[in-house]
């Protein structure tokens, strides 16, 4: 006969009832359940009381709250005092762990069970100042797998905002781009944006997603036709959609830079274009709705809106009148609709 020693479960409690109460023999009732004999004794002795007899819902509970659930720190008030004493002091969880086993210490404790009592407390106290405890105070725990990929790692060829000219934040020049994705919440909805920081001219399109190929296709088409003095240089954010941005330096000797981590304020210009865009494209806009020429007549009244920091001529003019061997009829977006 097999035998299993896991805790017994109320079903079995409730089979231990019935069958203890028809008068059947602790072994009879072990060999019912396929349980060890000591087993059965020993969940009648505890929790048979002398009045009401065994109560199968009662000894679960009681089993229950035998049954201790919580942390080494929880139950011990001296090394849960050395910890969060370490903790304090600034070191890190496995600094403490560590530091204890070098020194032969009576009671030692792993990282991880720091980090989750530190956790828990956050959780069952809903004081977020627990988190306050840790290193980098985080409120939970980052998901545990390979180490997040660098920009560098996930765009090749990755060149910095801080080695673009000064003369591009200062839009002494034409020809300085920005671009990013404006994104809807449906998926795989997206408009390519692209900003020049001079005139402030503005040109989209819609996207398929948020596929590199796609972008760069989309860019090439837009640049091509300008003359080298108005297509200097473009800025990016860190999106892996612009991953191909090398196509642009390799085809058209366009210089792209990428701003720096979570820092698309880098790049206001479009970031303030796409705002302007949200008056008329909220995010839970579906762009299945809106045609091509709804679009180019949105951009081209964007385009042809007078602005005070152009002393009040349109982004329209002002790079038109720069342009030298622009082909009109590639740029919808410049036509007055």
């Amino acid at each position: 006969m097999g035998r299993h020693y896991g805790q017994l479960s109320l079903d079995e409690r409730c089979t231990i009832a019935h069958l203890y109460k028809d008068g059947q023999s602790i072994r009879e009732i072990a060999a019912n359940l396929d349980r060890a004999p000591s087993t059965v004794a020993r969940e009648l002795k505890r929790n048979c009381g002398t009045q009401v007899g065994y109560k199968p819902g009662y000894a679960h509970e009681q089993a229950r709250a035998r049954r201790w659930t919580g942390s080494r720190l929880d139950r011990d008030a001296g090394l849960r005092g050395l910890v969060l004493g370490q903790l304090q002091r600034g070191w890190s969880p496995e600094q403490i762990a560590g530091r204890l086993r070098q020194q032969n210490a009576a009671i030692t404790i792993s990282h991880e069970s720091i980090y989750r009592f530190i956790y828990a407390q956050v959780r069952r106290t809903n004081d977020g100042a627990w988190r306050h405890h840790l290193p980098q105070g985080r409120s939970r725990r980052r998901p545990r797998g390979r180490r997040p990929r660098s920009c560098d790692d996930l765009i090749k060829h990755r060149v910095s905002i801080d080695l673009r000219s000064p003369a591009v934040e200062r839009r002494t020049t034409f020809g300085h781009w920005e671009a990013d994705l404006m994104m809807f919440a449906a998926p795989g909805q997206a408009l390519l944006v692209s900003h020049e920081r001079k005139s402030r001219l503005t040109v989209l399109a819609r996207q398929p997603g948020k596929a590199a190929q796609h972008a760069a296709n989309q860019l090439l088409d837009w640049f091509a036709p300008l003359d080298t003095s108005l297509r200097r240089s473009v800025t990016f954010d860190n999106g892996t959609e612009f991953a191909q941005h090398y196509l642009l330096n390799d085809q058209l000797a366009i210089r792209t830079y990428f701003c720096d981590p979570h820092s698309p304020w880098q790049k206001g210009s479009v970031e303030n274009t796409i705002g302007r865009l949200r008056r008329y494209l909220p995010r839970n806009t579906n762009l299945d709705t809106i045609n091509t020429a709804s679009l180019d007549s949105l951009v081209a009244a964007l385009n042809n809106t007078p602005r005070k920091c152009l002393d009040f001529k349109t982004p329209a003019e002002v790079f038109s009148n720069k342009l030298l061997h622009f082909k009109r009829e590639s740029t919808p977006s410049l036509r007055s609709g």
